[in-house]
């Protein structure tokens, strides 16, 4: 076990997987960070305040910082601050997923139980694979990415920083994603989505 202090950057439902990923990796997470300290508290951590704050203390040099956050953007903000201040970011990896030995995973990924990442795959930096996911042959993932419970990506499918994969839904291979996109539950994606853009249904089309 590390005996490295956790502290979990934002409390919401996300957080609840994200700690218990940790702790499947022997992290002992003690503490919080939110805007006000919650009464909901089912970890029992102790809060320390919000990062955000100009007071916030980041000379904690013995500290893992975790992203509990769900939304990519304000997860990339929050993630960017921790480590313009010379935060260390955590990321997390649960035993019950399979990722390829040949993947390459960047800096504060959530990985959760159930994913599958296969061989050459990259995943960037703060983004979150969630649960039963299925990332196949030399995808590239972008930064701040969410794929959700169930999706499927047949290989080298590529997506842009920010976007969100809904759940159970399926890309064809060797299609592109932009940048800050939603693609919405069960949708099936057959060609290539623009930056901004919001998909759903099968054959998936743009709102």
């Amino acid at each position: 076990m590390s005996d490295k202090k956790v502290i979990v950057v934002g409390y919401s439902g996300h957080a609840y997987t994200v700690i218990e990923t940790a702790e499947s990796q022997g992290l002992i997470v003690k503490y919080y960070t939110e805007k006000s300290e919650l009464t909901k508290n089912p970890f029992s951590l102790h809060y320390l305040g919000n990062e955000s704050n100009s007071n916030f203390d980041f000379s904690r040099t013995a500290s893992l910082f975790i992203l509990g956050i769900g939304d990519n953007k304000i997860r990339e903000k929050v993630a960017t601050l921790i480590l313009s201040k010379n935060g260390v970011l955590q990321s997390l990896i649960s035993p019950e997923a399979n990722v390829s030995k040949y993947s390459v995973i960047g800096t504060g990924v959530l990985i959760v139980r159930g994913a599958n990442i296969n061989a050459f795959a990259e995943i960037g930096d703060y983004s979150i694979l969630n649960t039963g996911c299925s990332i196949d042959h030399a995808c590239s993932i972008g930064k701040s990415v969410h794929i959700a419970p169930g999706a499927v990506l047949a290989g080298g499918v590529k997506v842009g920083d920010r976007s969100f994969i809904g759940a159970n839904s399926v890309i064809k291979q060797g299609v592109t994603i932009g940048k800050d996109v939603i693609i919405g539950a069960g949708t099936v994606v057959l060609k290539d989505i623009p930056n901004d853009s919001k998909v759903v249904g099968n054959p998936g089309r743009i709102l």
